[in-house]
């Protein structure tokens, strides 16, 4: 996720004082299952991109509009919800060759902070996937937030690279001509949507 709120920052200067863009207290957004796409992109014997979605998952960012650093995500997802449109595929993903999902059924990132260097921001925390647990930095981008039926929405969008073979996700063949028929590095693609909570009576 790069650049998280560099948006949302230009919204609170744009009114002149920052509070009356953005509440004084850290706000829990939960993400908007509708909305939100937890993508990946994997490379197939060489040549082509296979794409893949999770389309089960569950979590919450909350936002400190004081201080962006100490902002903090923490998302789950099911990994029996992969879907990459070829219901063959997806079975092999979900077994023990790839994700062994009856075994590690979750997926889960826990962020430790945010890093910002000039406009840029990215969030470190821990992804755990078949328990294997290592920080993994996600350079973000953050819009909003915009209010609605009275309550308030944000958007971000981030992208992270992995070595697949890091989280024992290992099963491959060779191609004849060389190399692997999937590539190991993997494509997180991240675009979320997230409300705070609907006020009492909506």
């Amino acid at each position: 996720m790069k650049r998280l709120v560099s948006g949302a920052l230009v919204l609170g200067l744009a009114v002149g004082v920052m509070g009356s863009a953005w509440p004084a207290a850290p706000e829990r957004y939960e993400l908007d299952g509708a909305h939100t796409n937890i993508g990946f992109v994997a490379k197939h014997m060489l040549v082509t991109n296979v794409r893949g979605k999770f389309n089960t998952f569950s979590g919450h960012i909350t936002l400190d509009p004081q201080d962006v650093t100490k902002s903090s995500a923490d998302v789950t997802i099911q990994v029996a919800s992969i879907d990459t449109d070829n219901q063959r595929r997806d079975d092999h993903l979900r077994s023990a060759d790839f994700f062994e999902a009856e075994r590690y059924p979750t997926i889960r990132f826990v962020s430790k902070r945010v890093e910002k260097k000039g406009n840029d921001l990215s969030l470190v925390g821990d992804l755990t996937i078949r328990d294997v647990t290592k920080e993994v930095a996600i350079p973000f981008e953050l819009t909003g937030p915009v209010s609605n039926g009275g309550r308030k929405t944000i958007g971000a969008e981030g992208t992270l690279r992995i070595n697949r073979f890091d989280y024992g996700l290992k099963w491959n063949r060779a191609v004849e001509t060389g190399g692997l028929v999937v590539g190991e590095e993997i494509r997180i693609e991240l675009n979320i949507q997230a409300h705070t909570a609907r006020p009492a009576g909506n």
